[in-house]
């Protein structure tokens, strides 16, 4: 009897360890489903106009198909005349061009704008605001906005050029121009970049500055030698968004230019617009598309691999 008390003994708690356990992974499913719950807006919305669309467009880069008929399958064919087709060559030039040029000088003026405001002055937080400010406007009116500015008449800029002597700039009416005009352009958003290169300098930690000082270092060198090697990881982050936007521009370009003079600003973006809603050619235009995303992932993926010869973080040997 002994034995068998000893028995229901040892098997009590047994039971109500596993009643807990029961209860516990009852209450773990109930969370994880609301999680899912208040996250299924968000996968839902992902899922229906962000991973079904690139999906389609895939599909319909190998077909034709002008929305008004049924897409028919063609295979390769649209990439083959894609790549034989001097217009898109033409755009992809442009594109890098604006790229290669536009990026390095907004990453130069958001910086130097940063290293200004960084110190305390009078009216710095006014500066910041104000140097921030074009970049919530909304493209559409940026584009009318710089459309009258460069108007060769009445536009401000050869207003200023007038009264200070020279001769009006042609600014988008001449093939010549249109780019250094789009690149101008493109610099009054830098106060985008402004704001991460802030947060960037002010992470510079003040010691290594007054070592650097104690070592007899000047200015340039304390700028060279502390500030741009503890900068690189901000470098990295504005190189890449400021690249994937610069080859993905489109909607100031439209306004501005339409993709003109002589298609001298037909940028990839303008070509597949073109394409898809003017010509109705959708098939081509996921084609262009899908070129683009992969010049975009390809770019991305070479600056990620070089980071690590000159992106340095606190903390690193």
């Amino acid at each position: 009897m002994q034995r068998q008390k000893g028995d229901l003994t040892h098997a009590t708690p047994t039971k109500g360890m596993n009643g807990l356990h029961v209860k516990s992974y009852s209450r773990n499913r109930v969370e994880a489903l609301e999680g899912f719950l208040f996250i299924s807006p968000v996968v839902l919305g992902l899922l229906i106009f962000w991973a079904w669309p690139i999906l389609q467009s895939f599909y319909y880069s190998f077909t034709t198909y002008s929305i008004l008929k049924p897409a028919e399958w063609i295979g390769w064919a649209n990439f083959k005349t894609l790549f034989n087709d001097p217009v898109f060559w033409n755009s992809l030039k442009i594109t890098l061009i604006y790229t290669v040029l536009a990026v390095p000088c907004g990453l130069i003026v958001g910086f130097f704008l940063a290293l200004l405001l960084k110190r305390q002055v009078p009216g710095g937080r006014w500066f910041r605001t104000l140097f921030y400010l074009p970049v919530v406007v909304p493209i559409v009116a940026q584009g009318v906005l710089w459309k009258h500015m460069y108007s060769p008449e009445v536009g401000l800029a050869n207003q200023i050029l007038k009264g200070i002597g020279l001769q009006p700039y042609p600014w988008f009416s001449d093939p010549d121009t249109v780019m250094t005009s789009l690149i101008i352009m493109s610099l009054w958003q830098a106060g985008g970049s402004m704001i991460i290169w802030i947060a960037g300098l002010e992470g510079v930690p003040e010691h290594l500055y007054e070592a650097a000082i104690v070592d007899g270092a000047s200015p340039l060198r304390r700028f060279w030698s502390v500030t741009i090697p503890l900068v690189t990881p901000v470098i990295f982050f504005n190189l890449i968004i400021g690249m994937i936007g610069a080859l993905q521009v489109f909607g100031q370009v439209l306004v501005t230019t339409g993709g003109g003079p002589l298609d001298s600003s037909k940028f990839l973006m303008v070509l597949i617009y073109e394409e898809a809603f003017g010509k109705l050619n959708m098939g081509y235009a996921s084609a262009v598309s899908w070129v683009l995303f992969l010049i975009v992932l390809m770019f991305t993926l070479i600056i990620f691999r070089s980071s690590r010869l000159w992106v340095h973080y606190e903390g690193e040997q």
